[in-house]
């Protein structure tokens, strides 16, 4: 495997015993260094990877090491074995890895991937006019968690999550079926109140998708039944806030390979899409708006716009509205999120009727997220068809009234 660098392995006495699983592995060159030298390791070596045996680190000084780790590009993963107390946002954990050290190598692979396709975006940016910015990642605005169960503990883990990212509930293993098919999940906490059979299953059917197996899963209770090809399943005990806390860096780092794949498709597109949304960007949608208008009136058939109004004080709402949007519209639509805080849909070949059943399945979706403690996806919808007499500027101007008078 090419991992673009030596694998630096951090520790405070010998060699440790996990080093063994990456020699099997072939990943070399393997540096070892002690904790007092890890950072002028990371400055002169320039790792790919960094691994640490974090049980007995002192965590002031393990913090400054992720700070050093996270601010070098491309992506520098950072894994931390065993941890004994809180993690800083771009650790990534890894409890009980002698058990099965093949989990390492499982995860330190999925991290690899994310480091080369970072090392693709940078360089294609250094070579693109359209000035696209760089791909960062903030959890609380970009990172999204399916949480799952019914037990007693999923209030509470609802809350801790929705303190650190946008939260989708579900609870039935159904509904979080269908919560993957629908939209874009960074995560997923499997919480209390099924069995271990349906567990199993679950765990099961996402090992056996493609889409899945690098998605990070949190286990909060009972043994796992055998072990799964999922390279980012982790079991977390604890309080509500202490598994929020640690499921986080691999969430995080989940939603900045999102983030980082719709940067790669703005590029190919020619920075005409958004790269935060993976609609349109304002220019572009006003462009194809009006081509759209012009084509229609001259050739026949209908079209429609549907404006989705979210709240201005909850800007995470109208992202993750928009990524919904991006998820799910036909490749013949188009759209874009505007700066008055809307996103607007433009459905080519659909009369009213068509119109606004479109707009009733995607904000029924938009309504089971959460963002942050209290606030919601809910958006106030409106649609408007072209009629023979319209312009660009009067099929909108016609939207906005409707959108004030649905106010």
């Amino acid at each position: 495997m090419s991992q673009q660098g030596p694998i630096l392995i951090v520790s405070s006495a010998g060699r440790p015993s996990f080093a063994r699983a990456l020699d099997d592995a072939n990943l070399f060159p393997l540096i070892d260094a002690k904790f007092a030298e890890a950072p002028r390791a990371v400055r002169e070596v320039q790792p790919a990877a960094v691994v640490v045996a974090a049980a007995n680190l002192p965590q002031p000084q393990f913090e400054a090491l992720a700070s050093l780790v996270g601010a070098r590009k491309p992506y520098i993963p950072l894994i931390a074995l065993n941890p004994v107390t809180a993690l800083p946002d771009n650790a990534l954990p890894l409890w009980r890895s002698e058990a099965n050290p093949d989990r390492l190598v499982a995860r330190l692979s999925a991290a690899l991937r994310i480091r080369a396709l970072h090392a693709t975006v940078l360089r294609r940016l250094e070579d693109d006019a359209t000035q696209l910015p760089l791909p960062e990642i903030d959890s609380v605005r970009d990172a999204t968690a399916l949480l799952v169960g019914r037990g007693g503990n999923y209030p509470a883990l609802s809350v801790a999550l929705g303190e650190r990212m946008g939260v989708v509930g579900a609870l039935s293993i159904e509904a979080a079926a269908n919560h993957l098919n629908n939209r874009d999940v960074d995560g997923i906490v499997l919480s209390e109140g099924f069995t271990p059979r349906v567990v199993d299953a679950f765990l099961t059917v996402l090992s056996e998708d493609s889409r899945f197996r690098h998605l990070p899963i949190a286990l909060t209770s009972g043994p796992l039944a055998r072990a799964y090809d999922l390279a980012n399943l982790e079991t977390i005990f604890g309080q509500p806030a202490e598994i929020a806390a640690a499921a986080l860096p691999l969430i995080r780092q989940h939603a900045f390979e999102a983030q980082l794949s719709r940067t790669l498709a703005a590029i190919d597109a020619g920075g005409l899409l958004d790269p935060k949304t993976g609609l349109l960007t304002s220019a572009a949608f006003a462009r194809d708006f009006a081509k759209a208008v012009e084509q229609t009136l001259s050739g026949g058939g209908g079209l429609s716009v549907v404006r989705f109004a979210f709240n201005p004080g909850y800007p995470r709402a109208q992202l993750d509205g928009a990524r919904i949007i991006s998820r799910l519209k036909r490749q013949t639509d188009f759209g874009a999120a505007h700066h008055d805080g809307s996103v607007l849909v433009v459905l080519n070949d659909t009369d009213l009727r068509a119109a606004h059943a479109v707009a009733r399945r995607l904000s029924s979706v938009m309504r089971h997220t959460s963002n942050g403690r209290r606030s919601r996806s809910d958006p106030t919808v409106t649609v408007a068809s072209l009629l023979p007499s319209d312009t660009p500027r009067s099929l909108l101007a016609r939207l906005y009234e409707g959108s004030r008078e649905a106010v």
